[in-house]
């Protein structure tokens, strides 16, 4: 007997492209250890001013950036990704890195590999107003702890149907089983967060 065909793509799922939240990372994403959201907001800023049928860089399908546009493409990263450099030297060392034989054009590769340091190497303090901040998205801005309620709130807004036992199947996998009645704290949010690849 044949096998079955899949049957084909609705018009919502369609809608779901490269880069959307589900969308498995990139090849590119893994080895720079960012989210495929992340990656999103840099090719975006990329494609900003990529320059395209550069001599030399023919075989590069997103184009190559003048290194002199760098420092606006960087700014042009959403500024939740901070990965604009802060002074003149920074900038300096990241064309040095990027461009190393100074022939004036980065490729889309470099230009990733250096917007994934920069995320890396956010001050610790700035990641924990962060996940401070949407741990508190989550309990309306209490202290916490993120309880069933909390979750069950959140799927409603979104219009999701998830059932009660999955709501506490995720309060356990976040505290790593110490009880549904304990909830979520900060630290387990933060350990979850960071294990997702969102922090």
């Amino acid at each position: 007997m044949p096998p079955k065909r899949k049957p084909p793509a609705s018009a919502a799922s369609k809608g779901k492209g490269k880069h959307s939240g589900t969308k498995n990372r990139s090849k590119i994403a893994r080895e720079h250890d960012i989210t495929a959201e992340q990656e999103h907001e840099i090719k975006e800023a990329f494609l900003l001013f990529a320059q395209q049928n550069v001599e030399d860089f023919e075989d590069e399908k997103d184009g190559v950036l003048r290194t002199q546009d760098v420092r606006r493409a960087m700014m042009c990263v959403s500024a939740a990704l901070n990965v604009a450099p802060s002074s003149a030297s920074e900038l300096s060392q990241i064309i040095e890195v990027v461009d190393p034989d100074a022939i004036g054009y980065v490729t889309y590769e470099h230009f990733v590999a250096v917007c994934a340091l920069k995320i890396h190497d956010r001050p610790d303090e700035e990641t924990a107003s962060e996940v401070e901040a949407a741990y508190k998205l989550f309990t309306r801005g209490s202290s916490g702890p993120i309880t069933v309620a909390h979750l069950k709130r959140i799927a409603r807004e979104l219009k999701e149907d998830v059932s009660e036992d999955m709501l506490r199947s995720m309060v356990l996998e976040a505290n790593q089983g110490v009880g549904v009645g304990r909830g979520v704290n900060l630290e387990d949010f933060e350990g979850i967060m960071r294990r997702a690849g969102v922090f």
